[in-house]
């Protein structure tokens, strides 16, 4: 599919495997910290934060963490204040990288970013050196499970999707643009199908194909570092490994 990466099925992947050891829980509970500090504590009136509950109860999130997150948002925890600050750089083989964080130690943070880079053969670069290779899109994804296709592919047409894509192993996905995401999201709701996840995702317009093993490697242990720090919410990466090649590195 264009447009979508490898690393974006192998995260997805990995983040189920994740989700179940209980490793990326306080991910989730940042990430509804954040939008109820931003949007309110009603998640029927902040979308942001009805879709962050959703997705953290999907992998498995327990309700007391959920609530805990919300009073550490409107200071009934103790909360603290979380930045968002976004990192670009390079990987190994040339791989451009997005990472998306929420922190409260920005100099921490940076620091270990560009460790991780430093350790894999990549570069920190400055912001904007990589994101005019991706775009911004709305994703919408559903369980496969009990769905019928084709009521929910003319539903999502009719809500305003810019495309449907049905190939993906366990779900479908909407994609919208951004600005179109809560309208569709909601009117696909309305129609009784129920969502996994909806957010705005960043997707490469071109990928590169990553072929020599050791760069691979490289690439992979980057990426994996990244995404288990603390502080990062989501990265994105615009390369393709041939799945013999990946099956040499599990």
């Amino acid at each position: 599919m264009a447009g979508h990466s490898k690393w974006a099925n192998i995260k997805h992947r990995k983040a189920k495997v994740d989700a179940q050891k209980g490793a990326v829980f306080a991910k989730f509970a940042r990430e509804i910290m954040v939008a109820a500090k931003e949007g309110g504590v009603d998640p029927e009136a902040n979308f942001r934060l009805r879709t962050a509950i959703e997705k953290g109860k999907a992998a498995g999130l327990p309700n007391d963490n959920i609530t805990r997150a919300i009073e550490k948002a409107t200071g009934g925890g103790d909360g603290t204040n979380l930045e968002s600050i976004t990192y670009e750089g390079y990987g190994a083989g040339g791989a451009a990288v997005i990472i998306e964080t929420l922190t409260d130690n920005r100099n921490r943070t940076a620091g270990d970013i560009r460790s991780y880079f430093n350790k894999y053969s990549g570069n920190l670069g400055e912001t904007g050196c990589v994101s005019w290779m991706f775009k911004d899109e709305g994703s919408i994804t559903i369980s496969k499970e009990g769905i019928d296709q084709d009521e929910l592919f003319e539903c999502a047409i009719n809500a305003g999707a810019e495309d449907f894509i049905a190939d993906e192993e366990d779900e479908y996905r909407i994609v919208t643009l951004p600005e179109n995401l809560q309208a569709v999201a909601e009117e696909v709701e309305r129609s009784g199908f129920r969502i996994a996840n909806a957010e705005v995702v960043k997707n490469p317009l071109n990928t590169i194909n990553i072929e020599d093993e050791t760069i691979a490697k490289n690439l992979l242990k980057l990426l994996e570092n990244i995404e288990n720090h603390d502080d990062v919410q989501n990265v994105y990466a615009n390369f393709e490994i041939d799945d013999e090649l990946l099956e040499k590195l599990d």
